[in-house]
């Protein structure tokens, strides 16, 4: 009787410990389902060298879902050019994600004057391959301007950029950087923070500009699900996705000394994009570790680690 007992019990506990097994499985597929938003390949934040048909190849192969478009290659690309490559995405069953931001708008005004003439060129290209988004970053500090001197220029040179966006259908998305090691490099600290980056979005107020949002800032600005969450998914254009190196108290990171998405532990990713999820974000989220070790990998070995380290923050839904 008592070794029926404990082998029912056994059993008992083997049905419960699978159908525990069994619901945390189907509630992790419940979550993966609902994520509306891409993995997106975008080889040179992962030190990967290739053209675009390159990164459309390796995308494909190693299971990513969107890949960055190369907006001076394909505003130099004939119609019928551009048809085969759009052709060839679609073969490849992939979307397009954010584009960069060709315009050098943090120097010298002639810099920022000889890009911003460019720009409906390159625009005009970007729509016409059905790209919608446009993603660029913030400087969070600098040696000469002061806080209100450096926010009226960005906002007056943004602002051109957005107009220029807004006639061609694109969404610019702004992108604050985090960490204190860099904010207070130099004299003047700039913008650095989710609030912050809003009320230059709204200074700027063409109605499509809006926010990249990276893991890593997001961190580093000690930010929260609430900062998250106050934001609306039309707000969002594009998602970097990264991890932090442990053992370093956040205030002494270092921007260009990352990990690759749910390397560590160190960043919530789980809350981060669980917050993407909750807001249906749709759009691209994309790995940008700046990690040496990667770097140094040939274009397949980068590219197939980053697949499955986007795979493993994904999982944590």
């Amino acid at each position: 009787m008592k070794l029926q007992a404990a082998i029912d019990r056994r059993t008992l506990l083997t049905l419960s410990a699978c159908g525990a097994l069994a619901t945390t499985l189907r509630t992790s597929e419940a979550a993966e389902s609902q994520r509306k938003f891409t993995m997106d390949l975008c080889p040179g934040r992962i030190g990967v060298a290739t053209d675009q048909r390159g990164t459309i190849d390796l995308a494909a192969k190693y299971g990513f879902e969107s890949v960055e478009p190369n907006g001076g290659y394909i505003a130099g690309l004939s119609g019928d050019e551009l048809g085969e490559l759009l052709a060839y995405l679609e073969e490849k069953q992939l979307v397009w994600g954010a584009a960069g931001l060709p315009v050098e708008f943090r120097q010298q005004q002639a810099k920022f004057e000889e890009d911003i003439r460019a720009l409906p060129k390159i625009a005009k290209a970007l729509q016409s391959a059905g790209v919608t988004r446009i993603g660029t970053w913030l400087m969070p500090a600098h040696d000469e301007l002061t806080y209100l001197e450096n926010f009226k220029q960005h906002t007056q040179r943004l602002t051109a950029v957005a107009k220029v966006l807004a006639d061609y259908n694109l969404a610019l998305g702004l992108e604050y950087v985090g960490p204190r090691t860099l904010w207070s490099s130099k004299r003047y600290a700039f913008i650095h923070s989710m609030r912050e980056t809003k009320e230059l979005i709204g200074a700027i107020g063409t109605g499509n500009v809006g926010f990249v949002l990276d893991s890593w800032h997001w961190y580093t600005a000690e930010e929260s699900e609430d900062d998250l969450m106050s934001v609306t998914a039309e707000q969002i254009v594009a998602v970097d996705l990264n991890d932090a190196p442990k053992g370093i108290p956040v205030e002494e990171q270092i921007d260009n000394r990352r990990e690759l998405p749910a390397a560590t532990g160190v960043i919530d990713v789980g809350t981060f994009l669980q917050a993407l999820v909750k807001l249906n974000y749709d759009g691209p989220i994309r790995a940008e570790p700046f990690n040496q070790p990667l770097n140094a990998m040939d274009n397949d070995a980068a590219v197939k680690a980053t697949s499955q380290a986007m795979k493993d923050a994904f999982s944590k839904i």
